[in-house]
């Protein structure tokens, strides 16, 4: 699966354009953006600046391999505020992107995020250097009292945050409707552990169930709850955890599968080929899958895919989806909810297809893999036990032999349109083999450093020898769950 948050520090020459400008073709010469003098105090008061109310910014952001621009769609209610009032200034900074909410008056800073997005990712893709590509997105935060300027930002080259756009918000103007959505769908609690405010709360969406099949979506829903919440660091979060299903019957069952020609129609409009990868599942209508998900308060959102077809996948601060009746459904959720929640990178690399060794010229962002520039500087050297040596020796060469053979079989079994259970039979048999490498290794249990992680055989370090975002095992690593209880802390303290 395609990892929706990329390790590798890409080279983007960005080109961004003011909101009330028309949009254009690429330009060779950015054009300025007016400059936003940000004060920084901490977390402010929340009623001095802010209403009991979400405000939902959605925008247009497009361009092609080489430039970026956005474009103003319009701003609505997403109901009360489901957030922390208290944590209004993200302290972790996650994700290829990120975007300030900043008094117009003062400059003071009110909000911010970290986040990922479609586009960023579609950025990357070989399409993106053949033609231009058009995304809706959206930004929330609470409902401001007066007027405040959305900054914009994504990392450079050196994975520093650079402004590359800015824009007006009046909460009063004709444009900001503060009418909230009435809402028929049917709402399921799953479990209900306290207050928005003080708690991380999911929202489950279904796509492709139909009215006769509700009843399965509140199995699945039920299911994979549980299945997240049984798996540390969850388990014993669980108390700081709110999750809730939003009901949305389709015409049809099932989802668009283009690569073997099944196309349909259905509610959130999700389908598998995204970017023309055939087990990656995304949808683009933000919007509809955004004014669903305003049923209920959610800060996270999983969106249940009803297919047998291996698939999913899990964008930073966006959403998770899955395939529900997949063998290894439970483990596609808990991967790609790691995704999604903890911004983490995947840690696996081996392919049947030799790829180009990029030169790495930056420590990357995610917090559970590193370059290791500086190995007496290791970002969880906290967490390495006295003895453990840096990079940390393994059985790497037979291990990836193995797994390049796996995927020389996969590949093969894919192209062959094998019925499902032949490639779940295939992920079973590579586990079981994963176990008897595992079990050899000197420093199994430990955390340092292990060659090999985030698409690159070389040059990448992972903390452990296995976690759930390297093979299929369900457990993460140390530096994953602390990363994942670094994110629930925003929510619920």
């Amino acid at each position: 699966m395609k990892n929706t948050i990329l390790c590798l520090a890409f080279i983007f020459l960005i080109a961004c354009e003011m909101p009330q400008q028309p949009a254009t073709e690429t330009r060779n010469d950015p054009p300025a953006i007016a400059p936003v003098q940000v004060i920084e105090e901490g977390n402010v008061s929340f009623s001095q600046y802010f209403v009991d109310k979400t405000m939902r910014f959605d925008y247009f952001h497009f361009g092609t391999d080489k430039s970026e621009s956005f474009a103003a769609d319009r701003i609505v209610s997403d109901g009360p505020w489901p957030g922390s009032k208290t944590v209004l200034i993200d302290p972790l900074e996650l994700g290829l992107y990120l975007f300030q909410v900043v008094d117009k008056e003062t400059g003071t800073l009110l909000f911010s995020r970290g986040f990922a997005s479609v586009f960023g990712e579609w950025q990357t893709t070989p399409e993106a250097g053949e033609m231009n590509g058009t995304f809706h997105e959206s930004v929330r935060f609470p409902w401001p009292l007066k007027p405040v300027t959305i900054v914009m930002k994504k990392r450079d080259a050196q994975n520093k945050f650079q402004v590359v756009w800015t824009a007006p918000v009046d909460p009063a103007s004709r444009k900001a409707n503060p009418a909230d959505i009435v809402h028929h769908e049917k709402v399921d609690v799953l479990y209900d552990s306290g207050p928005a405010e003080f708690k991380l709360d999911i929202v489950i969406l279904g796509d492709g169930y139909t009215a006769a099949e509700m009843e399965k979506f509140r199995t699945d829903a039920r299911r994979m709850a549980d299945v997240l919440l049984a798996h540390d660091p969850f388990m014993k979060r669980k108390a700081d955890i709110s999750i809730r299903a939003v009901e949305t019957p389709s015409q049809v069952s099932g989802v668009s599968r283009p690569h073997p020609g099944l196309f349909k129609r259905t509610a959130l409009s999700t389908h598998y080929s995204s970017f023309d990868s055939e087990r990656y599942v995304l949808t683009y209508d933000n919007r509809t899958v955004r004014d669903v998900a305003s049923a209920v308060p959610y800060d996270f959102m999983v969106i249940l895919v009803n297919e047998r077809t291996y698939g999913g996948g899990g964008i930073y601060n966006l959403y998770t989806t899955v395939s529900v009746d997949n063998k290894f459904g439970e483990y596609i959720m808990v991967h790609e909810f790691g995704h999604h929640l903890g911004a983490l990178a995947d840690e696996y690399y081996t392919s049947s297809i030799a790829y180009e060794q990029p030169q790495i010229t930056a420590e990357p962002w995610e917090t559970n893999i590193t370059a290791l520039f500086d190995a007496n500087n290791l970002k969880w050297k906290d967490l390495v036990e006295t003895g453990t040596p840096v990079p940390t020796p393994w059985n790497k060469e037979p291990f990836d032999q193995f797994g390049y053979e796996i995927q020389k079989e996969r590949d093969s079994l894919r192209n062959a349109n094998v019925p499902e259970n032949i490639m779940e039979a295939l992920f079973t048999r590579q586990m079981m083999q994963e176990d008897e490498f595992f079990s050899k290794e000197q420093y199994r249990d430990k955390v340092g450093a292990f060659e090999g992680a985030g698409y690159l055989a070389k040059g990448l370090y992972r903390s452990q020898v296995d976690c759930i975002m390297y093979t299929r095992h369900m457990q993460f690593c140390k530096v994953c769950q602390r990363s994942i209880e670094n994110v629930i802390d925003i929510y619920s303290r």
